[in-house]
């Protein structure tokens, strides 16, 4: 049969849990059982007695969280006379300029690129001692019949010698029209002697066509040589002196 359980039984597994509690009542209450209780029960509450530890609290700055520390860790920094507490800036060194001059910009340092040298065409520059352009100048030296001669000679004698494109041709041109000019008179005068003139003038046709060629390829700038005439051309250029 089951147990009757009473109000104090909490646990239905363990039947002396209401014995139990009456015993822990009986000594909360002040029972013989517990002398060093004292029963507090329907009594006015009073002061209980204070241990030496408990002393401290009667002087606050005892048992404070921080302590204030006045001279046992004294700041180097911090003089110990109160005359000289107040702050004082250091003092610079004597004779020493303190003025720095503000920042000057950096110089311009852009640059502006080169500009490309242009160089004259080929025979484009003016031949000093005749004024006229490069290419003029050695073109005019084999113009036929005696325009050339006459060229020939003033070129030589005006051109100074720096100038030596236009003194070669030059010279070149007026040893080829002399030779051209002996060359036709004596054809002539063969002819005159044979009655058959047909050799004088097929030589002055190749002549005068060797001669627009010969204008043609220096006035383009193209090398001119009659090796040949080299010689003698080296000795009138020689003998002719530029005036001065």
């Amino acid at each position: 049969m089951q147990a009757k359980h009473s109000k104090y039984d909490t646990n239905p597994l363990d039947e002396n849990v209401a014995e139990r509690a009456e015993e822990s009542f009986v000594r909360d209450t002040g029972s013989q059982a517990d002398p060093a209780t004292q029963d507090m029960t329907n009594a006015a509450t009073r002061d209980i007695a204070r241990t030496p530890n408990e002393a401290a609290k009667t002087d606050p700055d005892a048992e404070a969280a921080t302590r204030r520390i006045d001279d046992s860790y004294p700041s180097v920094f911090v003089s110990r006379n109160p005359r000289q507490q107040t702050y004082e800036p250091p003092r610079p060194a004597p004779n020493v300029n303190i003025y720095q001059p503000p920042p000057v910009p950096p110089p311009n340092i852009y640059q502006r690129p080169p500009v490309p040298q242009v160089w004259p065409k080929p025979g484009s520059n003016i031949v000093a001692g005749i004024g006229i352009p490069e290419r003029w100048a050695v073109m005019l030296p084999y113009l036929p019949f005696w325009l050339g001669i006459v060229a020939c000679v003033i070129e030589l004698l005006l051109v100074p010698r720096s100038e030596s494109r236009v003194r070669f041709h030059a010279a070149q041109g007026l040893i080829l029209q002399i030779s051209i000019t002996l060359i036709s008179m004596l054809l002539a005068i063969v002819g005159d002697f044979s009655g058959r003139m047909a050799g004088a003038g097929l030589f002055r046709f190749a002549s005068f066509v060797f001669l627009i060629i010969a204008m043609i390829r220096v006035f383009k700038g193209k090398s001119f040589v009659i090796t040949p005439l080299d010689e003698p051309r080296q000795w009138l250029d020689e003998k002719i002196k530029p005036r001065k």
